[in-house]
């Protein structure tokens, strides 16, 4: 049997140098008679906003509550959708989740996701969405993975599982390009998991995108050093060789002077 465990949920509450490698999407506290009604209403509300804003690409809905405050995080490939003209949209989902969370006050902010194609949870939502068009999955994989090597990433993994091209019997296939450490806790590795309804089933779709590993500060700022170190090296042993060729080019054409004068 295999061990597997969800790459984000291992990496939680792992903290190398002063950042944590991984946070979690909702934070907050609630005594245990609260705790499933506050739960429930976090769930309401990334539903309905999964729902409402499907075409703007969310990649994740950071939830934060402080005391009577609810502070909610959208990072989305296209946030002008959720904005709106001149802010209306947002304000309106503001109301919207006022209704949904009685006596709090709610603040939305909507942010730009910088580089859609390493965020494994959009990329595995295009790829779904591709499927259920009819495009050929491993043509969409391939794409997804091209991709996003493009953008930085140094490695990725993608997999599609289910009824594959309508065949009668489900099975899994994935691709793997560069390196996918899942038990390096350093490692910075997102996950995205999406679904393709197609009409002879469901296919799900999972993304891992692997973009380097976190390091002290400490340890980056020595590896920096060291590679200033080595080209400083570099230029001189390169500055020593142009001037040993320069040098011996000088005495050949003194050899060559002395030697026509000798024979004049």
């Amino acid at each position: 049997m295999g061990q597997k465990t969800h790459p984000v949920g291992f990496r939680l509450g792992v903290i190398i140098g002063d950042k944590p490698v991984r946070t979690w999407e909702s934070r907050w506290y609630a005594p245990k008679r609260d705790y499933a009604k506050t739960l429930y209403e976090d769930l309401k509300i990334r539903e309905y906003i999964k729902s409402r804003y499907k075409v703007a690409g969310i990649a994740s809905i950071e939830i934060d509550r402080i005391v009577d405050k609810i502070k909610i995080r959208i990072q989305a490939a296209r946030p002008a959708i959720i904005i709106g003209r001149k802010g209306q949209e947002v304000e309106f989902l503001r109301r919207v989740i006022e209704r949904m969370v009685p006596g709090k006050e709610v603040i939305v902010s909507a942010t730009e996701v910088k580089i859609p194609e390493l965020n494994a949870q959009l990329v595995a939502e295009d790829i779904a969405l591709q499927i259920e068009r009819r495009v050929s999955h491993r043509r969409a994989m391939k794409k997804a993975i091209d991709n996003a090597l493009k953008a930085g990433a140094k490695g990725v993994k993608v997999q599609v599982k289910g009824r594959i091209g309508g065949a009668e019997l489900a099975r899994k296939e994935w691709f793997l390009v560069g390196r996918m450490p899942l038990q390096t806790l350093r490692a910075k590795i997102d996950y995205g998991f999406a679904t393709a309804y197609t009409k002879y089933g469901i296919l799900s779709v999972k993304v891992w995108i692997y973009t380097g590993d976190q390091l002290p500060e400490k340890a980056t700022r020595g590896k920096e050093e060291l590679l200033h170190r080595v080209e400083e090296e570099l230029h001189r042993v390169s500055g020593e060789e142009v001037s040993e060729d320069v040098s011996s080019a000088e005495e050949n054409q003194v050899q060559e002077t002395a030697e026509r004068e000798s024979q004049g």
